[in-house]
């Protein structure tokens, strides 16, 4: 009965040393946000490169903008609104008129390898501090925020993004199945 009373104290003991170390450890913002920035430009990518080259001018009604106009809409709000942050890395020039796939998608991986930049010159601590010129619409707001507000509109420009592929005889690439 001793013994059985020990190993369960052992075990409880090496339970409990196990659990401290995760319990200790502190999210990173800072890292968060390199992952999902990192993670939503590969993402979109994936589905500007799956439209082919003839339907970037694919619209699913008169009234809206091309496929292409709409990779292309993500690269001029990321730059158009990191640009209100400061920092020391340049900003891409977009062209609004650069709709070809390939056009299309250099000016939108442009816009997010801007994003990197200036996100790593951030700190978890910088990311929580207010932006120096957030945009008017988002009133006061963190550095953070405007990362996050980013990634928020860029899911959305996404979403859209899957209609039109499927209206052009696509499949989006998180629904291929081998």
């Amino acid at each position: 009965m001793k013994a059985l009373r020990m190993s369960a104290v052992t075990a409880a003991l090496v339970l409990v040393a196990t659990l401290r170390p995760v319990a200790a450890q502190s999210p990173s913002i800072h890292a968060e946000m390199l992952k999902d920035w990192t993670d939503v430009k590969t993402t979109m990518d994936k589905i500007a490169n799956e439209m082919p080259d003839d339907k970037y001018s694919f619209k699913a009604t008169p009234a809206q903008q091309t496929f292409g106009e709409r990779v292309v809409h993500i690269a001029q709000a990321n730059v158009g609104i990191l640009r209100l942050l400061g920092g020391k890395a340049a900003a891409p020039t977009i062209a609004a008129n650069a709709t070809t796939k390939a056009a299309a998608i250099k000016a939108m991986d442009d816009s997010f390898d801007y994003g990197l930049a200036l996100l790593k010159e951030q700190t978890d601590q910088t990311l929580l501090e207010a932006a120096p010129n957030p945009p008017q619409f988002l009133g006061p707001s963190s550095r953070a925020r405007v990362y996050t507000f980013l990634l928020g509109h860029t899911w959305d420009i996404y979403g859209q993004l899957v209609v039109y592929l499927r209206l052009a005889g696509g499949v989006p690439p998180a629904s291929q199945r081998p």
